[in-house]
């Protein structure tokens, strides 16, 4: 499997992993942001973006992909940042590094542990606007409304709409996939040996993702690890309080 990716600046090498519903071109700002010190490397996971769609989903089959690109990449040392699903890739990923291949551990609001269903209405949402009855953008966030009440999250959806080659409008992640195997998404990243190099989890004051009864699981596993708080921000501070953002992770890469 071969990952869509898209890498600006120069530098040492960032991967970022978006989360879910997303792509990597959600985290174009931030990486712009980075660009002057950084080759910033945004990567569509599998079943979203441009990346291949896949039938094997769980948090191993998609750390092994991005590891596989990196590969292909040939990309020996890294940092690694991940948002929600993302995150939880990353977290896959540094704690399976015995090859001590991740320098630095980002992890943007998500917790080493399983989540209860609760994108049931967002799924449901994505199934009542049938496509093929919509001529525009503006008319699928209008049959989104019912279900996705939150404005921001429609917007954030749809910036996975397009045309495809027929011209007919499609989503770019695949649907089927992260409804049926969504249980696997919500599951807790495989722990054997923890990721003993630095880590920061960065959380939304305003998000539930995050919280104090996440700390020894998150000690247990990244024993190295600090966190920030960004106040005014819930489940996506990179998107809510870019600037604010932006600074904790060139003071954590930089120290």
């Amino acid at each position: 499997m071969t990952l869509h990716s898209e890498s600006l600046g120069q530098g040492p090498d960032i991967i970022i992993l978006h989360g879910l519903f997303g792509s990597g071109d959600n985290w174009r700002s931030i990486a712009k942001g980075l660009e002057a010190n950084y080759r910033v490397h945004l990567l569509d996971l599998p079943n979203h973006g441009r990346s291949p769609w896949t039938e094997q989903q769980s948090y191993s089959s998609f750390a092994q992909a991005v590891l596989d690109w990196a590969d292909q990449a040939d990309i020996k040392r890294f940092h690694l940042m991940g948002h929600s699903m993302g995150g939880k890739v990353a977290m896959q990923m540094a704690l399976n590094d015995s090859n001590k291949r991740i320098d630095k551990l980002i992890i943007v609001d998500i917790a080493p542990r399983p989540y209860p269903p609760h994108h049931q209405d967002i799924f449901k949402a994505l199934r009542s606007a049938d496509l093929s009855q919509h001529k525009d953008r503006r008319s699928v966030d209008k049959a989104l409304t019912d279900g996705i009440e939150t404005a921001g999250i429609r917007q954030f959806i749809l910036k996975s709409l397009y045309r495809n080659d027929a011209g007919d409008l499609a989503w770019r992640f695949n649907l089927d996939a992260l409804e049926h195997q969504y249980e696997d998404i919500a599951q807790e990243p495989e722990f054997t040996h923890p990721f003993d190099h630095p880590t920061l989890f960065i959380k939304g004051m305003n998000s539930q993702y995050i919280t104090d009864k996440d700390r020894d699981p998150i000690r247990e596993r990244f024993p190295k690890a600090e966190a920030k708080l960004i106040e005014g921000a819930g489940h996506w501070p990179h998107a809510e309080k870019p600037r604010a953002f932006l600074r904790l992770v060139e003071q954590f890469l930089a120290a």
